[in-house]
């Protein structure tokens, strides 16, 4: 009997202690940067493992206190669930950068260190730190980039493994699609960005058409945008600087049931700023909406308007560079930018192995401008002068398709895609008279000739029907390849609705452009360790300026370029030391340049051909949670190696605007003591560089140091940038229009004088 009561006792006792302790944990598990929700996420106890849902949901019973909340890419972290039954947890982005996700490199998701190419991520919190008013505040930052900024507007040219130049040889897309159709390059498309959306920036270095198509040369811009909030999240900032800049930024999203959406956007505005007639003003806006009624099923659509207006300064000559004189003779010369694009995209997770997703996108495009650069003396009459009003404008009407597909066999992955992209094109300039004072010399005002006389006037229907596949696989353990092969059919439908002259154009025609284009590569990791090699080829298809602005036109061929590369990455002390560094060999052939004939006249001709080498370097070290410095670097040699132009033989030259050394470092200080508190010192630097290609004259570069202080107190924040703190002179670009005997014109872009902005921002939501 007393046997029997024991028992009893401890049964009864022993029920409720159980009861007790196996429960039922439910929650979100999102990034604590970008406030989205993280699917795939592993919420473990001793025994049992919950992952994430598509909305970064999980419920997992347990008879553990404590839990631990592991996703690649991030920080893994355990967290005590005593006394708790919902709760809500913030991953960190890894400081790990081998364990860094992109998806640039082959269009889908994988960690940098298995990615055979040099690529580089700036991610949400960099940018939020930053506090970038134009983009090439956070792309300089990146080893073998410099974007030369022209202005202070947002008007700008690139270099990555090229020189500064405007000529086609960069792609600038959004989660991965091209923002403008192939042949009507812009060298100022990235204006057209709306930065506010922007959760990251991936940017290739290197040929990528074998994935990505045409113009994907020296680099390709990939800006990621930030899908919902797993809760309702928001921020407003307002800033403002000494040199007449205004700009007010707004983002708010939220999700309810299977529905998300985020709305951001900014409109900034500079006036009376210390270079004269550099006004400017632009409105962006983005919408995104995820639907995502299974955990395999993603419907995601965005918008984005960007209106652009910007006074176009032009450049100084060596007279009023030297006296560091603002002024600019002109007055009513402007560029402005429409841009409207709409994309929805269906996603399908068919298993663990197997996806596919089908895009749709329409872009609606114009840029209307009256060129500085376009003004030039009218010789009879001093007081007259020649220009210009032209309007370039297209639509698209895009399909882009994609299924990718694992196998066990090697571990082997497929990429395979395909897409349309039918894009109508037209082209208008107008001649115009420019009044010019001839004792000021400004050009005062301007009138168009009665009825109009117009210079260009035309259209052309583009198409581009492409094909690719990306193939990867492990034959030995550490070890991967990659190959990537990719056709393009171009089609050009000119219509010439003038009559043809020298200036009008082409006679109309039907013109088409076929391109297969290869890539191939592996990696090798070992530990914290790794190497990659890879051979790549790119190609620029010829512009529609190229083609069909003269009378006489070729047949030309696209431009191809043939990429060597060797690189690296070593993760030491903990992950708290980071190396990577790439050398390359670019050669490039069948370039388009303007070439003299026998019978005096100018046509484009696929005559040159150019040779690139450098080295591309980046260090960053973090000691601790406190400091954070980073170094990033490129040495870089560009070459003519069979170049007639004009005439005149330029092979063996290097090519102007190309400097041998450029870099740019940064370290950061974030004090224990002062919670929220951030102070950040910033040096760029640009060595010398030849200013003409004859390279009789040379430019010294320049050295600028940017402050950013930064402090934020629970929900508000508060920062002061100083940039050009040492108020240093220079130009972001320098040339020199040189003939054989020295004789030519200085042209300089002024860069920015000492600028202080201040800012504040109130964030609401869970942070």
């Amino acid at each position: 009997m007393k046997k029997i009561l024991l028992y009893l006792f401890l049964i009864t006792a022993i029920l409720p202690a159980s009861a007790q302790t196996a429960r039922t944990i439910s929650g979100k598990v999102y990034d604590a940067v970008s406030k989205e929700p993280l699917q795939g996420a592993a919420i473990s106890d001793k025994q049992h493992t919950s992952t994430t849902d598509a909305l970064g949901k999980f419920a997992i019973t347990t008879n553990d206190e404590t839990l631990a909340i592991s996703f690649t890419g991030f920080e893994s972290q355990s967290i005590n669930t005593k006394n708790l039954s919902i709760v809500s947890i913030a991953l960190t982005p890894g400081s790990n950068t081998l364990q860094q996700i992109v998806v640039s490199a082959n269009r889908t998701a994988e960690k940098r260190s298995e990615a055979p190419v040099a690529i580089a991520v700036i991610n949400k919190q960099l940018i939020d730190e930053t506090k970038a008013q134009r983009i090439d505040n956070l792309l300089n930052k990146v080893s073998g980039v410099f974007m030369v900024n022209l202005g202070g507007n947002e008007q700008h040219e690139m270099s990555i493994r090229q020189p500064m130049t405007t000529k086609s040889l960069f792609l600038y897309m959004e989660d991965g699609i091209p923002i403008r159709t192939t042949g009507v390059y812009n060298h100022n498309a990235l204006l057209e960005m709306n930065m506010a959306a922007a959760k990251s920036i991936e940017v290739v270095k290197g040929p990528a058409s074998a994935l990505y198509g045409g113009e994907a040369i020296g680099g390709s811009v990939n800006i990621i945008t930030q899908a919902a909030p797993a809760y309702t999240n928001g921020s407003a900032s307002l800033q403002l600087n000494n040199a007449g800049y205004k700009r007010v930024d707004a983002q708010i999203g939220s999700t309810a049931g299977k529905w998300g959406f985020l709305a951001s956007g900014y409109y900034a505005n500079k006036k009376d700023g210390p270079i004269n007639y550099s006004d400017f003003h632009k409105t962006a806006i983005s919408l995104r909406t995820d639907y995502k009624p299974t955990d395999k099923t993603t419907w995601t659509n965005t918008f984005a308007y960007v209106d652009y207006y910007a006074d176009m300064t032009g450049a100084l000559d060596s007279v009023k560079f030297s006296q560091k004189n603002y002024s600019t003779p002109h007055t009513f010369t402007f560029r402005g930018v429409k841009a409207l694009r709409i994309k929805s995209m269906l996603t399908q997770v068919w298993n663990a192995n197997s996806q596919s997703n089908l895009s749709f996108m329409y872009r609606d495009n114009s840029v209307k401008q009256n060129p500085s650069y376009s003004v030039v003396s009218y010789a009879p009459n001093p007081a007259l002068a020649k220009g210009q009003i032209n309007d370039n404008a297209f639509k698209t009407y895009a399909l882009f398709a994609q299924h990718v597909q694992k196998f066990n066999w090697l571990k082997s992955k497929l990429v395979a895609g395909a897409s349309l992209d039918i894009s109508p094109q037209t082209y208008y300039a107008k001649f115009i008279w420019i009044n010019r004072d001839t004792i000021s010399g400004n050009y005062t005002s301007y009138t168009s000739p009665t009825p109009d006389s117009l210079l260009s006037n035309y259209s052309t229907n583009i198409s581009n029907i492409a094909t690719y596949i990306d193939y990867e696989f492990s034959p030995l353990k550490n070890f991967k390849v990659v190959a990537a092969l990719r056709y393009d059919a171009f089609r050009y439908n000119f219509r010439n609705s003038l009559p043809v002259t020298a200036s009008s154009g082409t006679p109309s025609t039907i013109t088409n452009f076929t391109r297969l284009t290869p890539k191939v590569g592996f990696t090798y990791n070992k530990k914290n360790i790794g190497f990659y090699a890879n051979y790549s080829e790119g190609y620029v298809p010829p512009q529609i300026t190229e083609l069909f602005n003269s009378t006489k036109v070729p047949y030309l061929l696209p431009q191809t370029f043939v990429n060597y590369e060797l690189g690296g990455w070593l993760s030491l002390v903990k992950n708290r030391l980071y190396i990577d560094y790439s050398l390359y060999l670019l050669n490039g052939s069948n370039e388009i340049i303007n070439v003299k004939q026998p019978d005096n006249s100018f046509v484009n001709q696929n005559a040159g051909k150019t040779r690139h080498i450098g080295i591309e370097y980046g260090i960053s070290y973090k000691p601790n949670s406190e400091w954070f410095i980073r170094f990033s670097g490129t040495n870089a040699k560009h070459t003519y190696t069979d170049n007639i132009v004009k005439g005149v033989d330029f092979s063996g030259k290097e090519i102007s605007a190309a400097p041998h050394f450029t870099s740019n470092a940064e370290i950061v200080y974030k004090p224990r003591y002062i919670k929220g508190f951030r102070i950040g010192a910033e040096w760029q630097h640009q060595g010398k560089y030849f200013m003409d290609d004859f390279n009789n004259f040379t430019y010294k570069g320049f050295d600028v140091v940017n402050l950013r202080i930064g402090y934020q107190i629970k929900a508000v924040d508060i920062w002061i940038n100083t940039l050009n703190i040492f108020n240093q002179y220079y130009s972001t670009f320098a040339s020199k229009n040189a003939t054989a005997s020295g004789n030519g014109s200085y042209s300089y872009n002024l860069g920015d004088p000492r600028e202080i902005t201040f800012g504040i921002a109130y964030k609401f939501g869970k942070h």
